[in-house]
């Protein structure tokens, strides 16, 4: 007999008994998926005890340590909070061949103690495994493999060899035998990570699903997928830089403001212990339109190296560029440096990059940007043992930013000399540094600073 099931809307949660393109409720085009209809015997009632549950105090449950295991990666367990949570569900997303497989093999490796690890995937064979196995060295008698789409042999499977750890590559190449859909489908999605974590979480299994994004960056699938689960994590990164960044969204186990940076190399995910030295180990003497700059990413301050080059336009539209930054913010600075600092940047063309492949969105870097524009436009360099902080307002006025004892700590430790910030920010400083610390309440005030005007 077949199951009962109906499309429900993936925006607003409208039901109906066939698919349709538009949803009448919301007026979301292309987002309905088909969902099981599940029967209850009786309502109200649990399903486990067939008796009423009543409320208990919150101060009559006791709360249990936490048990966490190490991944054997120092910047995988500060993501995580400490490591991978007893029972817990990760999410790991990232575009096709950004490193996800090879980590999670890594992991799969470096996971100590009693049990087994299950690697389930639906996307490669045994032999490509083993071959990447080989070449990351890993001989391990522990990983089991086992090749398979379909998610009811993959829970038995799970249930019969009960390991410690079990990897699914990927979410989306699994099916239920329930559903009609296509493998990948939004319903199939929801409906095997329903599976997965009953199973598991019934087990204390902990368990690692690995999801490819789609072009607008999301995990592709529903977005309650991100709900189901207890972390999600993001692998970014450009294919053709080596340097990946772990970054988590979601983490009922920690916090979210943490980030871990890895190197893909021959044998694998590298972990990266010093970022802000790797990122600008490169640089030149003293070129022009080339600056450095502090950013955060969640707790951890970044230094890495701004360059801009500007040159003629040719057809007399100026091209703006910008790799690592907003493109909308490049705009609107460099319309504040031609308005406020009579840069005159109308018949140029001007191409910003943040060096590593990075991605930078944090207003504190609004002012490195801004002269490292002027100092291309210029060909003045900017001292080589300065970095530059602030964010820049419409009027040209430096803002104030958050976390600088930070920044300032990092490029101390980096052997900086000088560092140019706004001027509120210094009045609040109350340690002291070895830095020559320059206040300035506008950009052509730090233009003077800088000899750039």
């Amino acid at each position: 007999m077949k199951n009962k099931t109906v499309f429900v809307c993936n925006e607003c949660g409208y039901e109906s008994g066939k698919w349709l393109g538009k949803c009448p409720a919301c007026n979301s085009w292309n987002s309905f998926y088909e969902q099981k209809v599940v029967e209850t015997k009786s309502k109200g009632l649990s399903a486990s005890e067939g008796k009423l549950t009543m409320p208990q105090s919150l101060n009559s449950y006791e709360a249990k340590e936490t048990i966490r295991t190490h991944t054997g990666f120092q910047e995988l367990d500060r993501v995580l909070g400490g490591g991978l949570v007893k029972g817990s569900l990760v999410l790991l997303g990232g575009e096709p061949g950004i490193g996800k497989s090879t980590l999670i093999l890594q992991i799969c490796d470096k996971i100590k103690g009693d049990g087994k690890v299950l690697y389930v995937s639906g996307e490669e064979s045994a032999e490509q495994i083993k071959l990447r196995a080989d070449r990351l060295g890993i001989n391990n008698e522990d990983i089991l493999f086992l090749g398979e789409t379909n998610i009811e042999l993959v829970n038995q499977a799970i249930i019969n060899t009960n390991p410690k750890l079990v990897i699914i590559d990927s979410i989306q190449t699994m099916y239920s035998e329930e559903l009609t859909a296509a493998a990948g489908s939004v319903s199939q999605v929801r409906e095997i990570t329903s599976q997965v974590m009953r199973v598991c979480k019934s087990k204390g299994i902990t368990t690692i699903i690995i999801g490819h994004v789609t072009k607008e960056g999301n995990i592709a699938g529903p977005r309650v997928l991100e709900h189901m689960v207890d972390t999600v994590l993001y692998l970014e990164g450009e294919r053709y830089f080596s340097y990946r960044i772990l970054r988590g969204v979601k983490n009922r186990f920690g916090s979210t403001n943490e980030i871990g940076m890895f190197e893909m190399q021959d044998k694998g995910m590298q972990e990266i212990d010093n970022p802000s030295d790797i990122l600008i180990s490169e640089r030149e003497d003293n070129p022009a339109g080339s600056c450095i700059v502090a950013t955060m990413e969640g707790t951890r301050p970044l230094l890495v190296e701004l360059q801009a080059l500007t040159c003629n336009t040719v057809f007399g539209y100026p091209k703006r560029t910008a790799n690592g930054i907003d493109y909308n913010r490049l705009s609107l600075l460099l319309a504040v440096l031609e308005k406020r600092a009579g840069v005159m940047l109308n018949s140029q063309d001007v191409y910003l990059n943040v060096v590593g492949g990075l991605k930078v969105n944090e207003p504190a870097i609004d002012l490195g940007i801004a002269l490292v524009t002027a100092s291309s436009f210029k060909n003045i360099p900017i001292p080589k043992d300065m970095i530059i902080l602030g964010e820049v307002g419409l009027t040209g006025e430096v803002r104030r930013i958050n976390l600088i004892e930070k920044r300032l700590k990092e490029a101390e430790k980096l052997g900086f000399k000088t560092c140019i910030i706004p001027e509120s920010n210094k009045k609040d400083l109350k340690d002291n540094y070895k830095l020559d610390i320059i206040g300035i309440k506008d950009i052509n005030e730090a233009m003077k600073k800088i000899g750039l005007k």
